[in-house]
Order: structure tokens, then sequence, then C-alpha cells
């Protein structure tokens, strides 16, 4: 028995010696304690949290050498290796905040400056942002961005647009590096080839832009920013599946050739060919894709640093959707509906510092884009080509930051269809000039005009101006005022004109649309006494355009009509966007917009159709630092929208009710280089067919076989037609994909 109590001592003792090892220490930020900061060993489960003034202890260390780890949302992390031999560590780790509001922007004044410097608000969104809820393209990402929201426009084809702030998406500007080369018709067909592993991040201007950017910018602009060859990993991959049978596949590599270039290349692949028909019509709930992109980026070393950038992409996307058993033998044909499309698209992008003493960049790009398309038995041929480049010489001038610019764009466009006769060619050569004045230490001014010469259409002038007032370090207010110019490419940018048997009527020659736009933001930072941060960015905006096209769906339900609104067309309402930094590993934000699009033409009002009265998006995080496990919530609502009915007898919904989407994943770190990720999409199962009685008009028919009409074109109700409709699928406004899980790899190596 002594024996027995002898040995148990010794176990004891030795357990004691070996276990008795701590470490302690204090995190601190600026000199002052920061609280509830996470604290761990990498590539063990020990790890601690920051009491109220910044003190930790990790206990039951064993001896060895670590790296200790010291996490706060917010701040960049620190780490220190440090060797364990006695029975206290004593360790200091002082963490530097990761300020995002000082993160480099381009977007809102074509330079590259500090977010809180710029006098135009521009909102950033980073690749970290987009694998909280992760897509297979651009266009599905943004559905978590304030007041930024991708509209499909066809139950069928499920092509779509992006909408800020309640506009159509031809209002809408999206950039590659600074290039206007997403217009057109890849507005409708060429977002959803942009590999989401080049991402660098994500500029976001809501309003018009137009003295910068042209007149497509009436909206607001999207600037794709992708990364720099130098800056991305040497290996990265991400691949996720879904229950569905969606599979995507981002790789991107870089590597140096010779001693002057890195070069860096992104592929893409996406597949979904599973037809699913969850709502019973006969029609593919998800439209079937099969996409490939390959994007490849040249940096090239020069003397005195001057800038060479040389970029391009391949993007080819075989798409189709329509009755469960079309196959491609019923394409173009009246027998089996379906809608199929071939887009193929290459695009280059440049920029060149010229060799002089000033600083001069000669931008360019250029994009091909052909598509082969039938809707049913409506086939659409279009080409497009567009030229672009300008010249901009960057001056600065005591208080006077100068910028002028020389720019020239050249469109092609041919198509089948009765609107273009003759193929549309246009050179469109522009001058735009800049100037940000240093008022003060607290104040700046934008002062920026464009000039545009459009053969089709005259002189078009465009100026704008924005006010910064900094009153402190933590509280910016910024005024921008501006015009917009839109010629409307009609058969480019409305899908609806083009599928579903709805007659087309151009009522006479469209002008150009010209708007007018004032908007105040605010953006607040708060630091708490506990180590919380909380950033309020509040804006509100009124828009008023004239000469606006809005396609008619309620004059005629089987007709759309366009003509230029004979009175006016508003876009008004307010936005707040709440980030918080809530420490031990929180992070949340919530954003929430109220805003009204209206038209008035012989004095009634009338809302816009498919334009949502409220938004609200939000994400939740929270990292588990010893266990390297991240949940992430995240999920958006909408507000009613009105939606195109086909006449008094139509026994849908006029408008659609509150719905939400909702998604949860949980992302997993704890293997060198890997991210494992899964979780749930659409977690309250919504789709837009709940409480509707059908979707499609007339799915059973889509060809109107048995549709009887009178002698002024009206639909007659019969027994197999008692609401007097036509084949319509431009009845959409939310995705009819449900509930469904996924999960994913991701891998990097640096």
């Amino acid at each position: 028995m002594k024996t027995i109590k002898l040995f148990l001592s010794l176990v004891l003792i030795a357990n004691s010696v070996l276990y008795a090892q701590k470490i302690s220490g204090k995190v601190t930020s600026s000199g002052e304690s920061l609280p509830y900061v996470n604290v761990y060993l990498k590539g063990t489960s020990k790890g601690s949290i920051t009491n109220e003034s910044g003190f930790f202890t990790i206990e039951n260390v064993n001896k060895g050498t670590y790296t200790i780890v010291a996490s706060f949302t917010g701040y960049k992390n620190a780490e220190k290796e440090i060797t364990v031999e006695g029975n206290v560590v004593i360790v200091k780790l002082e963490l530097e905040e990761a300020l995002s509001l000082n993160e480099v922007i381009v977007t809102g004044t074509l330079k590259a400056v500090s977010r809180l410097e710029s006098p135009v608000p521009v909102e950033v969104y980073s690749p970290t942002f987009f694998k909280k809820n992760p897509t297979p393209n651009v266009f599905e990402a943004l559905q978590n961005v304030n007041g930024v929201r991708p509209q499909l426009n066809c139950n069928v084809c499920n092509t779509g647009d992006i909408h800020i702030n309640g506009l159509e998406g031809p209002y809408t500007l999206v950039l590659i590096d600074g290039m206007p080369i997403v217009s057109g018709l890849s507005t409708v067909y060429g977002l959803s080839g942009i590999p989401n592993s080049l991402i660098e991040q994500v500029e976001v201007v809501k309003g018009p832009a137009s003295s910068l950017y042209g007149s497509e910018a009436v909206g607001g602009l999207i600037n794709v920013i992708t990364k720099l060859p130098e800056n991305a990993p040497l290996v990265f991959a991400d691949s996720f599946t879904s229950d569905w049978g969606e599979a995507n596949l981002d790789i991107s590599f870089k590597t140096k050739v010779g001693k002057k270039a890195n070069m860096l290349t992104g592929i893409n692949y996406f597949n979904y060919s599973n037809p699913i028909d969850d709502n019973n019509d006969n029609f593919t709930d998800v439209t079937l894709q099969d996409r490939i992109s390959v994007f490849q980026k040249w940096d090239f070393k020069r003397k005195s640093r001057r800038q060479f950038s040389l970029a391009g992409r391949y993007f080819y996307e075989d798409r189709w959707g329509g009755e469960m058993n079309w196959n491609r033998s019923f394409r173009g044909g009246n027998k089996v509906y379906g809608e199929s499309i071939y887009t193929s698209r290459f695009e280059i992008i440049g920029n060149y510092q010229l060799p002089i003493d000033e600083k001069v960049n000669f931008q360019f790009s250029y994009s091909d884009h052909d598509q082969n398309s039938v809707y049913g038995d409506t086939p659409y041929i279009a080409k497009q080509r567009i030229g672009f480049g300008q010249l901009i010489w960057d001056k600065s001038l005591e208080n006077h930051d100068l910028l002028f610019g020389l720019a020239a764009r050249f469109n092609f466009y041919n198509d089948n269809t009765p609107a273009t006769l003759t193929a549309d060619k246009v050179t469109i050569p522009s001058i735009f000039v800049q100037d940000e004045i240093r008022l003060s230490e607290k104040q700046r001014l934008l002062l920026g005009a464009r000039y545009d010469y459009d053969s089709r259409h005259g002189s078009i002038f465009t100026p704008r101006i924005a006010y910064r007032y900094k009153p402190t370090e933590d509280d910016i207010i910024r005024l921008n005022a501006g015009t917009g110019f839109r010629v409307v490419n009609l058969f480019t940018e409305e899908h609806a004109a083009l599928t579903g048997a709805r007659d087309v009527i151009i009522e006479e020659a469209l002008d150009p649309e010209q708007s007018y736009n004032i908007t105040l933001n605010y953006l607040k930072k708060i630091y708490s006494k506990s180590g919380k941060i909380f950033t309020l960015d509040a804006s509100t905006w009124y828009t008023y355009f004239t000469n606006a096209i809005i396609p008619d769906y309620d004059t005629n339900p089987n007709q759309i009509i366009y003509n230029n609104l004979d009175g006016n067309s508003t876009s008004k309402g307010v936005s707040l966007n709440i980030d918080a930094v809530l420490g031990s590993g929180i992070q949340a934000s919530v954003g929430a917009t109220l805003q009204e699009v209206s038209q008035k033409e012989n004095d009634v009002k009338s809302r816009q159709i498919l334009t949502e009265r409220f938004t609200s998006v939000w994400s939740f995080s929270y990292k588990h630092y010893p266990t390297n496990l991240t949940l992430d919530y995240t999920g958006n609502l909408y507000g009613p929208m009105r939606l195109p009915t086909l006449g008094d007898l139509d026994p849908r919904s006029e408008y659609s009710p509150t719905w939400s989407i909702q998604n949860v994943q949980l992302t997993f770190t704890g293997i060198n280089n890997m991210e494992l990720y899964a979780g749930l999409k659409n977690l309250l199962n919504w789709t837009p067919n709940k409480g509707n009685p059908f979707i499609i008009a007339r799915s059973e028919d889509p060809f109107d076989e048995n549709v009887q009409f009178d002698n002024n074109g009206n639909v007659v109700p019969t027994a197999n037609n008692p609401y007097a409709l036509t084949f319509d699928p431009s009845y959409v406004y939310a995705p009819n994909q449900g509930r469904r899980l996924f999960f994913g790899l991701r891998y990097q190596l640096n």
C-alpha cells in the first residue's frame, strides 16, 4: 500500500512539474489596455481572453517553444515567438488598429486616396466580406450590400442586373480595374464571369459619377479591383458544392517571368446541370449553366516605379432554362419551350504610365462580346465591340490636386432585331477636368466637369461638385451633387423585350435620359472604453430624371411600351449602415434603406415596378480562436414591390410580400494553409411561389397556341384560359432556389 501511495505521489509531483508553467501578460494598443482580446497558442487548443484591464493568463502549458497570437476584430493580429522554460512567462503584446476607413480607394476621384480623405463617399468590400456567404460570381455576392440588389429579370434564363438605390440595372456602371468594359450586353450576360478569387476589393459609389466615368454611371457604379500579382498568394484554390448539384472552382497562381514581370492567372469554372422543378410548373426553377472564365494579369517593373499593367479575360457560358423535357434538339423551335444562351466574350485592360516627368497615364480597354441566343422560337444574335482609351494627367499644385483627362470610346453593336437595321457604330470623344481644393485642414472641395460629344445626340455636359467637412477625427460630412446623361440601348439592356409573349412597342425615337442628384453623407466612428468600435454611415439622396425611359407594363398587359416619360421620375431615400467590433471575436454589421422610386405623368404618380420600398442587410460573425471555428450569419430583407401582372383577371398578387434570404456558415481554419467551410443557404426556404397560384403565366402553353385574341389584340377569357393570360416569365422578384446545404475547401500558399 505504501508503495502505491509513493508511486501516486511521484506521479502527482511529475505532473505538477510538467504542467505548472503558465503564460501571463498584457495586451495594449497605442499604450491603452485592450479588454476581451483573444490570446492563444498557435497550433494548440490553449488560449485565454484578456480581462477589463487587458491582462490574460494561459495555464498548464508544456515546456517548449510556441507562437502566441493576440487577435481582436478591428485590429491586426500580433504574433510573438516565446519559449516556456520556467514556471511563469511574461508577455506583452501590442495590437495595431486595422482602420478600414483608411483603406486606399480609387473609384471616387480616379486617384488612389485614403477613404477618409475622399470627398466622395465610397463603400469598400473586401474578400473577407464575400467569404461570409460564398457565391460563384460577383452578381450574387452583392446581395448583402446595403442599397444594392441583384435583380433577376426572367424566371426562365435567370439573367439579371444590379440595382443601386432602386434604380434599374442599366443605370449602374460596372468597372473592372477602373475600366468601363462591363456595359451594354454584358450588363445582363457578363457579370457572372468575374473570378472571385482575384478580387482585391469592390468599391461602390451610389449616385451619379458621369463627370468621370461617362454616361452610363447615372445611378452609381461598382468597381471590381483585381489583385496585383505581387500581392496575391502564390497559389489559391477555393471549391464548393451544394446539394442542388452546383459546383464551383476558383484557382489562381502567380509566377515571376524574368526579372521585371509578375504574372497572375485565375480560372473560374461553374457547373449546374441538375434540372429541378420544386414549384411543379414543368419549368426549371434554376437555369442550368456551364461556365468558364480565365483571367490573367501582368505587372511590369519599370524605372522610377512607373506603372505598366496588362490584363485579359476570356469568358464562355452555355446556359439554358425552360420546360423540363427540353434538350438541344428543340433549340429555336416551337415544340418545347427553352431559352438557350451561348456567350463568348474576351476583354483586355491596360495601364501605362508615360516615361515623362509629369504623372500621365494611358489607360485602355477592349471588349468583344458575341451572343447566340434563342427565347423559345425567337432568335437573338448580337455582337458588341467596345474600345476605350484615356489619357489622365495627375498634377498637384499647393492646395490644388488637379486631374485632366482626354478619352475616346468606340461602340459597335449589331443584332438581328427590327430595331437594328444596320450596325450601330459611334465614337464618343470626351474631355474632363477635376480640381480637389484643400480649403483647410478640415475642409475639401472637389469641382469636376466632363464634356462628351455623341454624334447621335450632340454635346453632353456633366458637372459635379463634392464637399467634405471633417469637424473631428471621428466625424466626416460629405455633400455631393451632379448630373447624369444616359443613352438607352434597348435590346441590350431590357431582357423583357425578348422573352415571353408580350409585344414590344417603341412609340417614338427615344431621347437620352438626364438626371440631377444631390447626396448628403455623414460618417461617425465611436470608440468605447471597453474597446468596442462602432462605425455609423448615413446618407440621404434625391435624384430627378427627365426623359426617363421606363417600360410600361400597365397600359396594355400584352405589350411592353417604351417611350420617353412625359413628366418626371424621382428616386429619393435614406440609408444607414452600422458596423460594430464587439470584441471576443464578435463582429456585426447591419444596414437599412428606405426609398421611394416613382414617376409622374399627366399629374398621375405611380410607383416604379420591381422596386422595393425598404431593404435591410446584416451580417454577424463570431470567431472562437481556441477551436479555430468561425460562425457567419448573413441575411437580407426586402419590402413589397409592384410586380408586372397581366391585367385585372391575373390571380397573381400585384405586390410581392416582405421576404428574406438568410444564410449561415461555419468555417474551420485549424489546418495550415487550409479552410474548411459548410453551411445552409436560404434558411427560411423562401421562394416566390409561396402564396401565388403560379409564377410563370401559362407555363403549360408557352407558345400561346390556345390563347384567343379579339380584333384589338386583347386576350379573350376562355374555358382553358379563364384569366385571359399569355405566356409571361417576367413576374420575378426573388430566386426560385430553396434551402440548400453547401460545403467547400480553400487552400492558400503564400
